[in-house]
């Protein structure tokens, strides 16, 4: 089991306490396994069958805690799923604790409405981590490091009031491998930027690479947008994987799985991850994308975005809609200290 990191460690990768840039290089990992698995017909071919059963084997990682709703129930009878998409760069830079999800989605797929839905939420958002109020206010992206995927669930059910009934993470590497086996991405970039070796024009339609594509969606500190601006970016690009469904044989190679295997984790087993190809891939079809506002506060001497109540609210009324719930008031609203 890894050492639990200490709280200064966790509050100090903050924005306001990057440390050296390139050790902070911007997280920008995104679910790379669930784009996979919708993104063609066939995928699931009896040549590719094995490949990806046994790839399914070693993803696997239960998270340990017990589903809000009967998961199994809710994929046998074809009604909307949400799934929370986790980025990390545990390992890309040498680190010996956990690390944080700095990529945060709540991805909702409606078969009946043939619609999934991507909610960002703020990496740095204001909560109380579920099992360690004590330690409130803490930010979102520190629950992982708290405990692993089960207690980042438990934390976003209990501040959005919202069913989450399967998890995937993925490691930053993942994602360039996934775009170059599809043989890159079309994306119009949504904004001027140059980061790294790669330059980008607003509104220029342009073919990337997996280290084009990373790179359009690691940067942050330029956008005057911060942290949104990338959200946007980045759910951008799972779209543009999604909908990219020429090359979804190359995907299935066992390889290229076998690769991208160490680079996953989730707890869809090959049964569920079947169900979800067979039956709710046409909700690619219509991606929507959303994400909370948050407001920037210092907070007992940290950066944080404080959502208020009434976004939460919003955010809430949007997921709970897209996976055919009844309306419900959001989670908790704690005091700041």
């Amino acid at each position: 089991m890894e050492d639990m990191p200490s709280r200064s460690q966790m509050h100090q990768e903050g924005p306001d306490n990057q440390g050296p840039k390139k050790k902070h290089t911007v997280r920008n990992v995104i679910l790379i396994v669930i784009a996979v698995l919708l993104v063609g017909v066939g995928a699931f071919a009896a040549r590719t069958y094995l490949n990806a059963k046994n790839a399914a084997k070693i993803v696997y990682q239960s998270s340990g805690i017990k589903k809000s709703r009967n998961t199994d129930a809710v994929l046998n009878g074809k009604k909307p799923v949400s799934i929370l998409l986790l980025g990390t760069d545990t390992g890309a830079l040498g680190r010996s604790y956990k690390g944080r999800t700095d990529t945060i989605i709540i991805a909702t797929i409606n078969p009946k409405t043939k619609t999934t839905t991507l909610m960002s939420l703020p990496r740095d958002s204001e909560v109380a981590i579920s099992g360690f109020e004590q330690d409130f206010p803490a930010k979102l992206n520190a629950a992982y490091a708290y405990g692993s995927a089960g207690t980042t669930i438990k934390t976003v059910q209990k501040w959005l009031n919202v069913p989450i009934d399967y998890y995937a993470l993925i490691n930053m590497g993942g994602m360039k491998k996934v775009v170059d086996e599809v043989g890159g991405v079309d994306i119009t970039p949504i904004r001027t930027f140059t980061f790294g070796n790669y330059h980008f024009t607003k509104g220029v339609k342009t073919h990337m690479n997996g280290d084009k594509a990373l790179a359009y969606a690691r940067m942050r500190h330029d956008d005057p947008l911060g942290d949104y601006g990338r959200q946007q970016r980045q759910r951008q690009l799972i779209t543009a994987i999604i909908s990219e469904g020429t090359n979804a044989t190359n995907l299935m190679k066992q390889g290229f799985l076998k690769s991208l295997a160490k680079q996953t984790r989730t707890d869809l087993t090959f049964s569920n991850l079947t169900s979800i190809v067979t039956s709710y891939r046409g909700a690619t079809k219509n991606i929507v994308s959303d994400h909370a506002q948050g407001t920037g506060k210092m907070i007992d001497g940290q950066s944080f975005e404080v959502v208020s109540q009434t976004e939460k609210q919003r955010v809430t009324n949007v997921l709970r809609k897209s996976l055919n719930l009844k309306a419900a008031t959001t989670g908790e609203k704690y005091a700041n200290k």
